[in-house]
């Protein structure tokens, strides 16, 4: 029985840690991926694969009005272009991603590790620049340095430009060929006019967008039994990124722009993510699984050991499904110590690693230096509910063994 409590208790223990991890894995890199691209991007179409955009009116309804949309907080203006980053000593490559006055630098700022963000007022070139760390590192400059970026078009133009900031995203794709500056360098690099720009990023209402195919399969059935509302339904399906994006294609009604969400810009990082919701679905089905085989052991030993009980309570009269219950509320007490331990270990660790960080990464590999824990009270219920109904309902076919008990032999085997 000591056994049984300690398995089941392991497994529920590695079953919050895990949902907590990858919850943190999801959160922390989305949150990074959003607040550097935003969640749905409206461009021109293009068949192009050049750096150089089209301009596009900003004179747009849409972007007057955000709120006629449902599930749309902000949209912003941004542009980008090509451009190659010189020193004294090296040069780099980068795509300058720019920037207006209407920018959420909530969403960035805390990637900030140097200097300050960009001061970015009115429609007057500013000529500053924020730099990746892994850019800064390649390049040897620090914030307050001046470096020259050339672009390659017709002619060669080189301008000036002055290092404000320096950001660290740790994704290392974007860090490593990104730079943000003020829109108004690109409108007059472009020749473009103050209300022309390259395209508009789109902020969703809630950031909670990216769940694993299960989690959504579960979210969407409980919304159809109309256990919960629509907002929530809202909140917890991860389809609703294409949804929003489908919405405003149809909407905006411009059939020379085209509205793409995240996902379907940066695949990459996102079927990554949804690989560790694969690896969380297989862990949480082996610790079911050793805890329901360790619970049949336990069970069935309990069973053979109390023999002589199982006879004389049916020569009392005791009929085989009340005494196969006994056996099964007795299993269940059991797994409810397991589970309360477990809830113990589970949190106790994933608070100790949100607090402490203990568990170390390789942030090229992993795109964060921290294992990130995001601990959810409806999981956390959600794994112990489910630990326990499992267990408990398989648990009632061992005890048809009970059934295969003759009262006269128990009696006198004993």
């Amino acid at each position: 029985m000591r056994i049984s409590i300690t398995a089941v208790a392991l497994s529920v223990t590695v079953m919050i840690v895990t949902t907590s991890m990858v919850s943190g894995f999801q959160k922390e890199i989305s949150s990074k991926m959003f607040g550097f691209w935003g969640h749905i991007h409206i461009v021109p179409f293009s068949v192009s694969q050049s750096l150089q955009e089209e301009a596009v009116s900003i004179d747009q309804d849409f972007y007057n009005n955000p709120a006629m949309f449902s599930g749309v907080k902000h949209i912003q203006v941004t542009a980008n272009k090509g451009a190659i980053i010189k020193t004294d000593e090296e040069f780099e490559g980068v795509i300058l991603k720019g920037v207006g006055s209407d920018y959420d630098w909530s969403r960035l700022q805390e990637f900030i590790i140097d200097g300050e963000m960009l001061e970015i007022s009115g429609t007057k070139p500013t000529y500053d620049i924020l730099l990746s760390k892994s850019t800064a590192t390649r390049l040897k400059v620090k914030v307050g340095d001046k470096i020259i970026l050339s672009f390659i078009e017709n002619s060669v133009r080189l301008r000036p430009y002055h290092v404000v900031g320096i950001f660290n995203t740790s994704l290392e794709e974007f860090d490593k060929n990104h730079a943000i500056i003020n829109i108004a360098d690109i409108q007059k690099l472009n020749g473009w006019s103050s209300d022309e720009v390259g395209g508009f990023e789109v902020i969703a209402a809630d950031e909670k967008l990216l769940q694993p195919y299960w989690k959504y399969f579960m979210w969407t059935t409980i919304y159809n039994l109309g256990l919960i509302s629509d907002e929530t339904y809202y909140i917890k399906s991860r389809d609703k990124l294409d949804e929003i994006a489908d919405e405003l294609y149809y909407k905006i009604e411009n059939p020379e722009l085209n509205v793409l969400s995240i996902k379907s810009l940066q695949p990459n990082i996102f079927d990554w993510l949804n690989l560790q919701s694969v690896n969380e679905a297989i862990i949480l089905l082996l610790m079911v699984i050793v805890s329901v085989i360790n619970m049949i052991t336990a069970l069935l030993i309990l069973i053979l050991d109390r023999t002589h009980m199982i006879g004389i309570l049916k020569t009392l009269g005791a009929d085989n499904w009340s005494i196969r219950k006994l056996f099964v509320w007795n299993a269940a007490f059991i797994i409810g110590l397991g589970i309360l331990a477990g809830n113990i270990f589970g949190i106790g660790l994933c608070l100790l690693q949100e607090h402490f960080g203990f568990i170390q990464l390789p942030e090229e590999s992993y795109y964060v230096k921290v294992a990130p824990v995001h601990l959810s009270a409806s999981w956390i219920m959600l794994v112990n509910l489910g630990t326990l109904l499992v267990c408990s309902l398989v648990l009632i076919l061992p005890t048809y063994l009970v059934t295969k008990i003759s009262p006269i032999k128990a009696i006198r085997f004993s």
